[in-house]
């Protein structure tokens, strides 16, 4: 009895095979339909990214041109301070040499204390060998000092985090002949 029922379905499955293959796959429309609505939502996904990426972009572009713009905030807030002290000085009615002279020290003091703040350094070379990094010789003397040793400091150099913001204009040791 059960191989009657085997030969049964051998036999229709042998009658009928489109037919089985028709109820397993879908049709060629229904798989051009299912890959143009895949294709839309990757073309979808792509776009969104896309437009993420440029919103970041300019978002990442305009933080930058505020930090730029006010980079210099805290530094400008502490020299208010110090120009405060400047007009408060000139506007002192007494002519005495002796007060002028404490207000303007106390001044600098004030300024070298922002200065400190914000690791600004003065470059004060004399007796150091000539560094072109850091220095910028504008004339030789004789000296007892070895060549090329800074003798006097024209005017003070700075730095800025160890980075240059004006070398030292100084005069150095000619070599002895």
């Amino acid at each position: 009895m059960e191989q009657q029922e085997n030969t049964q379905q051998n036999e229709q499955s042998q009658a009928s095979p489109d037919a089985a293959a028709t109820d397993t796959t879908p049709s060629l429309a229904d798989m051009l339909k299912e890959a143009e609505r895949k294709a839309q939502e990757h073309y979808d996904a792509w776009m969104y990214a896309k437009a993420e990426g440029e919103n970041i972009r300019r978002r990442a572009a305009e933080d930058v041109s505020k930090a730029q713009k006010f980079a210099v905030e805290r530094f400008s807030n502490e020299m208010l301070a110090v120009m405060d002290s400047l007009q408060a000085g000139l506007a002192v009615q007494t002519e005495n040499i002796e007060s002028f002279k404490s207000g303007m020290e106390l001044t600098l003091k004030q300024l070298s204390s922002v200065f400190d703040k914000f690791n600004i350094k003065e470059i004060n070379p004399v007796g150091e060998k000539l560094d072109p990094h850091k220095h910028q010789a504008i004339g030789m003397m004789e000296s007892d000092q070895p060549a090329n040793t800074v003798v006097s400091v024209m005017q003070k150099g700075y730095s800025l985090n160890d980075r240059v913001l004006r070398p030292a204009l100084v005069m150095v040791a000619k070599a002895k002949e």
